[in-house]
């Protein structure tokens, strides 16, 4: 198993993000990376432990299972959360989505070929479809957590 590819990519991505000029507050960034964390786990109990139709290293869970959690997941979907918000009109925001969409599909391929991701039943092209969708999800919990801040921030403020 080649574990480099899995530990490059959490220290790039982990770099990308800490260096990156923040468009989004602290607590859209931490809800919305945790929704995105819960919804993950939520998937993988069903798609990977119950289908058993792709997983990580090998079958079952392990602990090494936490380090893409943890060392990807967050990093990679506030990146992606926040340079939307520097998309201008719906053409470069649509492209975007779809450019992130075949990243993610070209990453997944990668993890598949390094050892540290694996497919049983499950084919790139299911991911290649489901990845828009995830990423239209992540902005619609973004724009209901600003839409929950804007709320409370009206209520207190009466």
């Amino acid at each position: 198993m080649r574990m480099w590819f899995l530990w490059l990519t959490v220290i790039v991505f982990n770099l990308v993000f800490l260096f990156m000029p923040k468009k989004l507050t602290i607590i859209e960034l931490f809800t919305t990376c945790l929704f995105a964390m819960v919804l993950q786990q939520v998937v993988d109990l069903a798609l990977d432990l119950k289908l058993d139709l792709y997983g990580y290293f090998t079958k079952g869970i392990q602990w090494r299972y936490l380090i893409p959690i943890f060392g990807i997941y967050p990093a990679v979907n506030a990146i992606f959360l926040n340079y939307y918000q520097y998309m201008k009109n719906y053409k470069q925001r649509l492209l975007y989505i779809i450019g992130c969409s075949i990243f993610s599909v070209i990453y997944e391929a990668l993890a598949i070929k390094t050892g540290y991701f694996y497919h049983h039943y499950w084919k790139l092209l299911y991911s290649g479809i489901a990845y828009p969708f995830l990423l239209l999800l992540l902005l619609l919990v973004l724009e209901w957590v600003r839409r929950m801040i804007h709320y409370q921030y009206d209520r207190v403020t009466r």
